[in-house]
């Protein structure tokens, strides 16, 4: 039989999943009574955002020229926090769909998706996508595939996702023009592990790619990565409902069950092989994801001095998501004001938000979240250089050589009426210009080198008013870079707390710390002395704001008379005033945390 192994790749809203949704449909894989849209999106907070969060793997029949095809393709997620999950399914194939909006043209994404591809070695089938749309001007956009990508405009295949038509062209251009998949080089079991999900009743589901001989039901396995010998209880493909096999063959793809029942022991990447007879080398993998921006969830109700309860609670839910989503990491964190909670790191901004949502709807708890900050190498005096996520970790200033914060590569594809503004939004944000390029009489590609730190907030808000909506961008880590960073330490009636602490750069550390002690100083209420708001960088206070006292007229009392007695009642009120000041200890409200914690 003919195999084709492809994925769809593209922007994200250029009608993936709707293009998956009418190659199901075009190869009968299912029937007009159990179709819906989004069907291979399972999840509702897929289908409420209209967004690809998990990437799917599908088996569908097709035939071309008088032969059979057997066509496995996996829809992708769009989004570039999600870009590990189109990696990993661009491992397990030849071929990959490049969906392209015929209204919107080539977007950073696209191109960050399309070099993904070329770097595996795929065959890349061009689609326009939407050419029922009234603004639809597919040869402007064929044209632009050629200039960017490179691939010969009249290679473009165009489509309508949403009426079906050009789905059977498409169809047969995946069987006429993706190679065949590769033929075996050993006869010993080799298969890839590419995803895999939790299953309350039958434990780990791994999905995998058979690149060598054939994995059947029974057989005693060995994962490599592990070490870890199991037993297959259960094959099957997804048509795109689950169907039972007895085995996988060579170059197929589907899921296998083996009574597997922490995800801990499934590594997304690791090869499986036979235990009596193993393959004398692994297949290549996957880097592990790297969590980019950290952190704190706290239950809503224990922020505020509530029950124990709360934090076991969310401690449950932070493990059943994780069992689905190993890409985030959680540990124990514990704050003077916000109680325990946890201290999370995620793939990117959205990664975050996804995860929050699915935490108060799977849990059932109310979360309080903390400002979003980045990772940061500290080099020692020593020669050492150790990672920190939370500038309440940042060693000794006196062993400290330097702070490197992490750089990205940013590539922003915008209308080149607001190309100055997004230049002054760039420099602003301490951005390094490092080229600009045409792509089409109306529009360029930026390219800017920015620290993460400066993105991760409210960057790409601030491109989408400034492009009215049509400006892109796609980042990626390039790596670490020293500058002149300090942690700015904020200290309350002269205690400082942690909570509040952050790393910035110095030009921007006297204009933050003032911005931050003046949402303070309108949180937390007058006490009877007077409490010190001050923004510190070491030794040296750069920012003051005071909460004044509550006065009280201790001389209303006094009726004429000698001056000396009102100066007596006053000298006590102040000496009064001033051990309060050194014994008494300020209350900050959880709502002062909150208020700082949003960003100007």
């Amino acid at each position: 039989m003919n195999i084709r192994n492809f994925s769809i790749i593209a922007h994200i809203d250029h009608g993936k999943s709707t293009l998956a949704d009418r190659l199901l449909q075009e190869t009968r894989a299912v029937d007009e009574r159990k179709h819906k849209d989004q069907l291979l999106d399972s999840m509702d907070l897929e289908r409420e955002r209209g967004i690809t969060i998990k990437a799917a793997a599908v088996t569908v029949p097709w035939e071309f020229g008088g032969e059979h095809y057997q066509l496995n393709f996996i829809d992708t997620p769009g989004h570039v926090d999600f870009t590990y999950e189109v990696s990993r399914a661009l491992t397990a194939c030849e071929g990959a769909v490049l969906v392209v909006d015929a209204a919107q043209g080539i977007q950073a994404q696209t191109v960050a998706n399309a070099y993904l591809a070329v770097e595996n070695d795929l065959e890349l089938i061009p689609v326009i996508n939407k050419i029922d749309l009234p603004a639809a001007d597919p040869v402007r956009v064929a044209m632009e595939i050629e200039q960017v990508l490179g691939l010969p405009a009249e290679d473009c295949i165009q489509v309508s996702a949403k009426t079906g038509e050009g789905i059977r062209e498409l169809l047969d251009a995946i069987c006429e023009k993706l190679p065949d998949p590769p033929a075996p080089t050993t006869d010993k079991l080799r298969a890839l592990i590419f995803d895999s999900h939790y299953d309350d009743y039958r434990g780990v589901v791994v999905s995998t790619r058979v690149f060598d001989g054939k994995l059947s039901v029974g057989q005693k396995i060995l994962m490599m990565g592990t070490g870890r010998p199991w037993t297959v209880t259960d094959l099957g493909k997804n048509t795109p409902f689950p169907v039972q096999v007895k085995e996988l063959g060579t170059n197929e793809a589907g899921w296998m069950v083996a009574s597997i029942k922490t995800l801990g022991d499934v590594r997304v990447g690791d090869t499986i092989t036979l235990q009596s007879d193993p393959a004398p080398e692994a297949l290549p993998g996957y880097e592990e994801p790297k969590q980019m921006v950290f952190c704190d969830f706290y239950p809503a109700t224990s922020a505020g001095g509530g029950k124990k309860g709360d934090f076991e609670t969310l401690r449950e839910a932070m493990e059943r998501l994780h069992i689905n989503d190993a890409s985030f990491t959680y540990e124990v964190q514990h704050s003077e004001a916000l109680g325990f909670g946890f201290r999370c790191g995620f793939l990117g901004l959205l990664h975050m938000d996804i995860v929050q949502e699915r935490i108060e709807r799977e849990g059932g708890v109310e979360i309080v979240q903390t400002a979003p900050t980045v990772s940061y190498m500290i080099d020692l005096k020593d020669g050492s250089s150790v990672e920190i996520q939370n500038p309440a970790d940042l060693p000794d200033p006196n062993h400290i050589e330097g702070i490197r914060e992490p750089i990205v590569k940013l590539e922003m594809i915008c209308p080149e009426d607001n190309i100055g503004d997004l230049m002054k939004l760039c420099d602003a944000r301490r951005g390094i210009f490092k080229s600009q390029q045409y792509l089409s009489e109306t529009r360029q590609i930026l390219d800017f080198e920015l620290p993460l730190a400066e993105i991760i907030y409210d960057f790409y808000d601030k491109l989408k008013s400034i492009t009215r909506g049509y400006g892109t961008m796609d980042y990626e880590i390039i790596g670490y870079r020293q500058d002149n960073l300090s942690k700015v330490s904020i200290m309350v009636n002269g205690q400082p707390v942690e909570a509040l602490s952050l790393i910035c750069h110095r030009s921007n550390a006297e204009h933050r710390s003032r911005a931050i002690l003046a949402k303070l100083r309108k949180q937390i209420d007058r006490h009877q002395f007077e409490i010190a708001l001050q923004a510190a960088i070491g030794g040296k206070i750069i920012a003051r704001e005071t909460v004044k006292a509550l006065r009280k007229n201790v001389t209303a009392k006094c009726y004429g008379g000698d001056i000396t007695r009102k100066r007596k009642l006053l000298e006590k009120q102040k000496a009064g005033k001033q051990r309060m000041k050194t014994i008494g200890s300020v209350n900050i409200p959880q709502e002062a945390f909150m208020a700082v914690l949003e960003q100007e």
